[in-house]
C-alpha cells in the first residue's frame, strides 16, 4: 500500500497535535486530523486513493487501506473509516453517492440516555435529541444518523453544518483519540432523509462487513504501537525482549492472516447467502482487539515506561488503541459469539 502510505506523508514528523514541551494539545489535534481528513476525502473523490466498497472482488485493498491510515493516525482513521462506511451504506441501500467536497461520518452510537427521535411532519422528517459519541462532530458536513421513529428505528442522512446540529462542549475528555472530535451533538428541529426503511442499518449484510473494517483499524494501531518494540530489539538483543517480540509479531501476523480470510469471504458471499456474516464478524472483531491488548501490555511490559513517557507520537498511540478497541463490546460480544457457535448449523 505504498499509494496510501505516500497520500499520508504530509506530517512525515508525526507531530499533528503535539507540543514538544506540553505533549498532547487536544484542540490542535482536532483541528490537524480535520484538515487531513478533508485531504483525505479529496484524494478518495478524485480517485487518487482508492477504498473499495466491501464485497466489490476487492475488499482486501479496502482492508489494507484502512490498516495504512490507522498505522498512520488512528483518529484519521476513525473519520476516514465513517466517511467510507457511509458511502459503502449509502450504495447498499440504494442511495446516491456523496458529493466531491462533502465528509460524511456514521453516527449510530446509542447507549444509554436521551438519544434521537424522528418525526415525520408536513415538512418531511425532523430529528430531536442528544446524539452520543459523533466521530468528526465538527469536521463532517453530512451524517448518518439513526433515530427511533414511531414505527421502529431508522437511519437518516443529515446536513451536520447548519442549524439543528451542535456539538456540546466538553462531552469528549478522552486524551487517547482526542483528534476524533468524538463529542455528542444536540439535534434541534434537524430536517433529515430517511435512507432505506426501518431497522434497514443494522439488518443489511453490509453492517457485518463494516464492522470488520473498523476492527482493520485497530489492527493497524496495533502495528504502530509495536514498533518501539521492533526497535527496542534491534537495538539491544535480549532474550526477554525478543521472546515478547516473537509474541507479538505472531499474533499481529494471524490478525492479518485473519482480515485477509474475512475479506475472500466477503467477496465470495457480499449478500451474505450464507448467514455467516455475523459469525464472521464476531470472531474477526474479537480475536483483533485481543491481539491488540496483547500488543499494549507487552510493549509496555518490554519497553518500560521509557517510550510511554519519551516518545511522544508512541504516547498517543498507546493512548489512542486504548481508547478505540473499546468499541468492541467485550463479554457483551463474546457471549453472542458463543451462543452462535453452540448452534449445531455452527459447528465448523
Amino acid at each position: 500500500m505504498h499509494e496510501v502510505a505516500s497520500q499520508l506523508s504530509a506530517d512525515p514528523t508525526g507531530s499533528e497535535g503535539l507540543d514538544g514541551g506540553s505533549g498532547l494539545r487536544p484542540g490542535a489535534a482536532r483541528q490537524e486530523v480535520a484538515r487531513r481528513f478533508a485531504s483525505v476525502v479529496a484524494d478518495i473523490a478524485s480517485g487518487a486513493l482508492e477504498l473499495p466498497l466491501p464485497g466489490s472482488g476487492r475488499t482486501a485493498q479496502r482492508f489494507a487501506a484502512l490498516r495504512t491510515v490507522a498505522q498512520d493516525d488512528l483518529c484519521l482513521a476513525r473519520l476516514v473509516e465513517g466517511h467510507v462506511d457511509a458511502t459503502a451504506i449509502l450504495a447498499e441501500l440504494q442511495e446516491p453517492a456523496p458529493g466531491p467536497t462533502e465528509r460524511w461520518g456514521v453516527w449510530a452510537a446509542e447507549p444509554p440516555g436521551e438519544g434521537v427521535t424522528a418525526t415525520r411532519t408536513e415538512a418531511g422528517w425532523r430529528l430531536e435529541g442528544l446524539k452520543q459519541y459523533c466521530s468528526g462532530a465538527h469536521s463532517c458536513s453530512r451524517a448518518l444518523i439513526t433515530a427511533t421513529a414511531e414505527d421502529g428505528r431508522r437511519l437518516f442522512a443529515v446536513r451536520t453544518d447548519g442549524p439543528g446540529c451542535e456539538p456540546v462542549p466538553g462531552t469528549w475528555q478522552a486524551i487517547g483519540m482526542a483528534g476524533s472530535d468524538s463529542s455528542d451533538v444536540r439535534i434541534t428541529d434537524l430536517p433529515a432523509v430517511p435512507v432505506g426503511g426501518v431497522e434497514a442499518y443494522i439488518r443489511r449484510p453490509g453492517f457485518q462487513h463494516g464492522g470488520i473494517g473498523v476492527a482493520a483499524c485497530w489492527y493497524g494501531g496495533a502495528l504502530a504501537v509495536a514498533e518501539p518494540l521492533r526497535g527496542a530489539a534491534q537495538r539491544r538483543p535480549d532474550p526477554h525482549t525478543d521472546a515478547h517480540l516473537g509474541a507479538v509479531d505472531m499474533q499481529l501476523h494471524a490478525a492479518g492472516a485473519l482480515l485477509d480470510r474475512a475479506a475472500a469471504e466477503i467477496d465470495q458471499d457480499p449478500h451474505d447467502n450464507s448467514g455467516s456474516a455475523r459469525l464472521r464478524s464476531l470472531r474477526v472483531r474479537a480475536f483483533i482487539e485481543e491481539v491488540c491488548s496483547a500488543t499494549l501490555c507487552r510493549v509496555s511490559r518490554a519497553t518500560g515506561a521509557g517510550p510511554l513517557c519519551r516518545d511522544l507520537r508512541h504516547a498517543r498511540n498507546v493512548a489512542d488503541l486504548s481508547v478505540y478497541i473499546r468499541q468492541h463490546h467485550a463479554e457483551h460480544n463474546l457471549a453472542e459469539l458463543g451462543r452462535l457457535v453452540a448452534r449445531p448449523e455452527n459447528t465448523r
